[in-house]
């Protein structure tokens, strides 16, 4: 039981970290010292997706499903509604290097909007 517990937290802290990634960028708005975090973040997230790169947290939660007596996914609300999510059954190389460019597109146009809003507020 506790193994499952703790790999249904590792998919929600995924879960977390991706949905951080991708608009993180909004929160640098509300917190702009908060960008020294996210960036990295974002570099990594986009990475991740560009080079074909598995995120550890991956890893882990299967091993944390396999130590729980698991084979596969099924049965509650992380493994029916959050693990497709991470884990689109259609995922090609195509959709990765996709995902990677919406990443860096999603970014650079929060951030620029960022910059530009710091421009103009200043007399």
């Amino acid at each position: 039981m506790l193994f499952r517990i703790l790999a249904d937290v590792t998919v929600t802290l995924h879960l977390g970290f991706v949905l951080f990634v991708v608009f993180g960028a909004l929160l640098v708005m509300r917190w702009p010292r908060l960008a020294w975090i996210h960036l990295p973040a974002a570099i990594w997230g986009a990475g991740i997706e560009f080079l074909a790169g598995i995120c550890p947290l991956t890893p882990l939660e299967i091993r944390l499903r396999r130590l729980a007596g698991e084979a596969g996914y099924s049965g509650g609300f992380i493994e029916h509604y959050v693990l497709p999510v991470l884990y689109p059954g259609g995922l090609t190389r195509g959709v990765q290097v996709t995902l990677g460019a919406l990443v860096v597109l999603v970014n650079l146009s929060l951030y620029g909007w960022i910059v530009l809003r710091g421009h103009s507020s200043k007399p």
